[in-house]
C-alpha cells in the first residue's frame, strides 16, 4: 500500500457522509470572487464541506497567469482554513493545445499534433504544460482526447490525434507520460476521454448512440485508453456523452465497472463530462429526476460529477442514507480522490508563489515548440509539375475567406476561443458548449470579471489574436517569407456565405502570377459562421458552396493556384481537386500556425506532415478509414465485384499517411530477422530509406501487417509502427522494427486476446496506400493467449546514417 492511500483511508475514517460526497463534487466558482477577492459569504454556503474539485478558469476569467495563481491560491487559503478538515481542492482545465488560459503559450490543434507524427514533440508540449500548470496551482489537465475518429461529419474531429488506433495511441502514451511526469508531486493528472466510443456516433450527431458492438468497442476503440493505463499509468478517465447498446456511458457499469476496471485494469478517478448526470434527465431520458440520475451514475462508476452537483451532492448523500447506494461505494471513489490529492502533495504545499514577473515569463515559454509543431504538421497533399514552392513569383495573390483571417486559427479550447465564446453569449447568440449555452451558465450578475477581460472583449476576434499572440493573418505571413514578391490580397468570400466579392477577387487574381486560395472552415463554439466544433456536426462534408465557387472561378483564369485548406476534419475535396495544382493542408496552427503555412509555401522550410485521417472523395464514402476489415471498405481483393460504388470509385481521394515532400525518398532492403516464428514471440523488421532528391527533407518510414484470423474478420490492414527520419540529399538511413507479435492481437471468440498461427504480411512504405516494399512472415505453432501479455506500441530505431557523396 502506498503512503498516498495509507494517509487517504486514515482520513476517509475521519469524515463525516456530507464531507465525503463533497469531494465527489466540482464547482465553476464563478460567483466565488469580486475585485477584492473571494467573497467569504458566497464562500462559506457553496464550500461548506470542502469541495473535490474547481474548474478556476471559469471562475472570474482571470487576466493572466499571475492573476489566475492568485484567485487559486484565494481558494485553497479559504479550504484550508475554513473547513472543518482543510483539504484542498484538485484545480483542473482543459489543456489540450497547451494551458487554456490567458498569456499561455497556444499550441496547434489536436489533429494538427497528430499530422506531426511526432511522439517527441507531443511529448515536450505535455511537459512544458505540465510546468505552466503547476506554476498557477494547476493539478488535473481534461486532456488528451483518446477518442478514435473515423467519421469526417462528427464535429469534434479536430481535437483527435485521428483515425488510426496505433498512432492515437503512440501520441497518447506520449502526452499522458509527460504531462504526469515521474511523480505526481510535480505533476499533472491526465484525464483520457471520451470513454468509449463517443466520436463513432451515428450519423455523425455529437452525444448520439454508437452504434457498434462490443468486439468493435474493446479492440479498436478501448485500445489508446489502455495504451495509456497500462504503459503511462493513466491517472483520469472521462465518461463519453453518448450512449451505447442503448445505454448511456454515464449510466453505464458495463462500461467503466468492467471493462475499464475489471478488463484494463484502471485504479484512477472516473470524472463526469460537464453535465452527463444532468443529461440523464434532459438529454438521454433514461432517468426521471436528479436523485434516480446520481444513483445511476455511483452504480456506473462515475467517481465525480462535473461542473457541479446535480445528481450528487444533497441528492448522493439521501440516496446513501435511504440504502439505495451502499456508502462503502461512495467510500470507493472518495478514497481515489484523496490518494490523488495527497499524490500531487496538496497537503503539504496547497499554494504557490505569486511572483509576477516569474509566472509570466513561464506563460510564455514554448513559443519555438508552437512554431515548430505547426511547421511539422503542415501536409502536401498535391504538387504537380513541381509549383511549389512559390520561391521566384514576382506577384501572388492570396484570395479566400482565410487570406486575411487572424482568429480563425484558434481552435475551440484555447483561450481566444473562449474569448470569443464570451463575446457572442453577450450579444445574445446561442453556445453550444455542454453547460454553457447561454449568458446565464456563467452566473449571476455580480459574478467577478476582471476589468481588462473587458478590454478584450472589446477587440474583434482577429484583434485579439494580433495584440495578444501576434498571430498574423496568411497574406502577411506569406510578405514576410517572400519579401520580393508583391502579394495581393482579396477575401472573395465569406467561409459560408458572402459570394458577392467573388468577381473583385477574380479580378485582383488576374493580375497575378501565381494564386494561393486560402480555404477551409472555421471551428468555434457558438451557432454563428463555423463549420466545425463541439455540437457542430455536417451532414455535408466538402467545402461550403460559396467557397466552391470561389475556386471554379479562379481556377479558370488558367493561373498555377495553390489551395491552402485550413479545417480540423476531413473535406471531401473531389470537386475542387483537379482545379488546383497543389494543395497544403495548414489544420489549425494557433498562434504560429500561418507562419509556418508561409515558411512551406515559400520553401524556407520542408513540408513533413502527413495525413492522421483519411481524405474521401465524397461525402458519401464516410466514413472512410484505412482500418476497415477484409471485405469491407475499399481493399478488396482483385476482381471482387461488390468493392466500389455505381458512380465512383471507393478509394479515398488521400490515403491515410500520405503525405509529400520537396524531395524523393527511395526505398530498398527490407529483411526479417526469421520468416517464420511462434506467435508470442518478437520479429526484427529493417529497410533502408534514401534520399535521392537535391533537397532535405523529413520521411516517415510506416509499417503496416496484413493478417488473417480463423473465425473473425481483421482489418484488412494495421499500422504497426512508424518512424520519422530527417535525411540529407544523398543520406541513407536503416531503420529496425522490434514488431512483438501480440501487438496484432484479437479478441476470439470465447473472449480471449490471442494470435492465432498462419501467414502474415509484412509491409513498410511512405503511406498506407504507398508501400514499397513486403515480405512475408510465417507464423508457426499453436494459437497463444496474451490476455496477460498486452502489447501497445513497437520500438523503433534508427542505424547508424550512410552519408552519400
Amino acid at each position: 500500500m502506498t503512503d498516498a492511500r495509507s494517509r487517504a483511508i486514515e482520513l476517509l475514517g475521519r469524515m463525516t457522509l456530507h464531507e465525503k460526497v463533497a469531494q465527489l463534487t466540482s464547482l465553476i466558482p464563478t460567483m466565488l470572487f469580486d475585485a477584492k477577492g473571494i467573497r467569504p459569504d458566497v464562500a462559506a454556503a457553496k464550500l461548506a464541506n470542502g469541495i473535490g474539485y474547481i474548474e478556476p478558469h471559469m471562475g472570474g476569467f482571470p487576466a493572466n497567469a499571475a492573476e489566475l495563481a492568485r484567485l487559486n491560491n484565494a481558494v485553497q487559503r479559504h479550504l484550508v482554513e475554513n473547513t472543518r478538515l482543510g483539504i484542498p481542492a484538485i484545480m483542473h482545465i482543459e489543456a489540450l493545445n497547451g494551458v487554456n488560459a490567458p498569456t499561455f503559450t497556444s499550441f496547434p490543434t489536436a489533429i494538427a499534433l497528430a499530422a506531426t507524427w511526432d511522439t517527441t514533440g507531443v511529448g515536450e508540449m505535455a511537459a512544458l504544460t505540465r510546468r505552466q500548470m503547476r506554476s498557477v496551482g494547476l493539478h488535473h489537465a481534461l486532456s488528451p482526447l483518446l477518442d478514435i475518429a473515423r467519421d469526417a461529419r462528427w464535429g469534434r474531429v479536430h481535437e483527435t490525434y485521428g483515425e488510426d488506433p496505433y498512432l492515437v495511441s503512440a501520441l497518447g502514451v506520449s502526452f499522458v507520460r509527460n504531462l504526469q511526469g515521474e511523480s505526481l508531486l510535480d505533476g499533472v493528472i491526465a484525464t483520457g476521454k471520451h470513454f468509449l466510443g463517443y466520436a463513432m456516433s451515428e450519423a455523425g450527431l455529437n452525444m448520439a448512440t454508437v452504434p457498434m458492438g462490443a468486439r468493435e468497442l474493446r479492440e479498436v476503440y478501448a485500445r489508446p485508453f489502455a495504451a495509456a493505463i497500462q504503459l503511462a499509468g493513466l491517472g483520469s478517465i472521462m465518461n463519453s456523452l453518448a450512449d451505447w447498446d442503448g445505454v448511456p456511458a454515464a449510466a453505464d457499469p458495463r462500461v467503466f465497472r468492467k471493462m475499464l476496471r475489471d478488463q484494463l485494469g484502471f485504479n484512477g478517478t472516473v470524472v463526469s463530462d460537464w453535465l452527463s448526470i444532468e443529461n440523464l434527465v434532459t438529454h438521454h431520458r433514461a432517468a426521471r429526476d436528479a436523485r434516480e440520475a446520481g444513483v445511476l451514475g455511483m452504480r456506473a462508476g462515475i467517481d465525480v460529477e462535473m461542473p457541479e452537483p446535480f445528481g450528487y451532492g444533497d441528492n448522493l448523500v439521501e440516496a446513501v442514507r435511504d440504502g439505495e447506494i451502499p456508502e462503502t461505494t461512495v467510500d470507493e471513489s472518495v478514497l481515489r480522490v484523496l490518494t490523488h490529492k495527497f499524490q500531487l502533495g496538496l497537503f503539504e504545499n496547497p499554494y504557490v508563489e505569486t511572483d509576477p514577473v516569474e509566472i509570466m515569463s513561464v506563460a510564455q515559454e514554448g513559443r519555438d515548440l508552437s512554431l515548430r509543431l505547426a511547421r511539422e504538421s503542415v501536409t502536401l497533399l498535391k504538387n504537380d509539375d513541381g509549383v511549389l514552392p512559390l520561391s521566384g513569383a514576382p506577384r501572388i495573390a492570396v484570395v479566400g475567406p482565410h487570406a486575411e483571417a487572424v482568429g480563425t486559427a484558434f481552435a475551440p479550447y484555447t483561450f481566444p476561443s473562449f474569448i470569443e465564446l464570451t463575446r457572442a453569449l453577450l450579444n445574445g447568440k446561442t453556445s453550444s458548449m455542454v453547460g454553457v449555452e447561454n449568458l446565464d451558465s456563467f452566473g449571476p450578475d455580480d459574478a467577478y470579471v476582471h476589468e481588462e477581460i473587458g478590454d478584450l472583449l472589446a477587440m474583434s476576434e482577429d484583434e485579439f489574436a494580433r495584440s495578444r499572440y501576434e498571430a498574423v493573418s496568411l497574406a502577411d505571413a506569406l510578405q514576410a517569407a517572400l519579401p520580393d514578391s508583391e502579394i495581393l490580397v482579396a477575401t472573395g468570400c465569406g467561409v459560408t456565405d458572402g459570394a458577392e466579392g467573388i468577381g473583385a477577387a477574380v479580378d485582383v487574381a488576374r493580375d497575378a502570377d501565381v494564386v494561393v486560395l486560402a480555404l477551409g472552415g472555421v471551428a468555434r463554439w457558438f451557432f454563428g459562421e463555423r463549420t466545425e466544433g463541439e455540437g457542430a456536426d455536417t451532414a455535408d462534408v466538402t467545402l461550403p458552396d460559396v467557397q466552391r465557387r470561389l475556386v471554379h472561378e479562379i481556377a479558370a483564369l488558367g493561373k498555377t493556384t495553390v489551395g491552402v485548406i485550413f479545417s480540423g476534419r476531413p473535406l471531401a475535396l473531389g470537386d475542387v481537386e483537379p482545379e488546383l495544382d497543389a494543395i497544403l493542408l495548414g489544420y489549425y496552427g494557433s498562434q504560429f500556425g500561418t507562419p509556418a503555412v508561409a515558411e512551406i509555401l515559400s520553401g524556407t522550410a520542408e513540408p513533413q506532415g502527413r495525413l492522421p485521417y483519411t481524405i474521401p472523395r465524397s461525402s458519401g464514402q464516410v466514413p472512410l478509414h484505412a482500418g476497415q476489415r477484409f471485405g469491407s471498405g475499399y481493399r478488396r481483393r482483385e476482381g471482387d465485384p461488390h468493392g466500389g460504388y455505381v458512380d465512383e470509385s471507393a478509394a479515398p481521394l488521400y490515403p491515410f499517411g500520405h503525405g509529400l515532400t520537396y524531395t524523393e525518398f527511395v526505398y530498398s532492403d527490407l529483411q526479417l530477422s526469421s520468416t517464420s516464428i511462434a506467435p508470442d514471440r518478437t520479429v526484427e523488421v529493417t529497410a533502408t530509406v534514401t534520399n535521392t532528391g537535391d533537397r532535405p527533407g523529413v520521411e516517415l518510414m510506416q509499417l503496416y501487417v496484413e493478417d488473417d484470423a480463423p473465425g473473425v474478420s481483421r482489418p484488412a490492414l494495421q499500422l504497426a509502427g512508424f518512424h520519422r527520419l530527417e535525411l540529407q540529399p544523398g543520406d541513407q538511413a536503416t531503420v529496425r522494427f522490434a514488431l512483438e507479435l501480440p501487438l496484432l492481437a484479437y479478441l476470439s471468440l470465447d473472449d480471449r486476446w490471442v494470435v492465432d498461427p498462419g501467414p502474415m504480411w509484412i509491409s513498410v512504405g511512405s503511406s498506407s496506400s504507398d508501400l514499397r516494399l513486403r515480405g512475408r512472415l510465417d507464423v508457426v505453432g499453436d494459437t497463444v493467449d496474451v490476455t496477460r501479455r498486452r502489447v501497445y506500441l513497437t520500438h523503433s530505431a534508427r542505424t547508424a546514417p550512410t552519408t552519400g557523396t
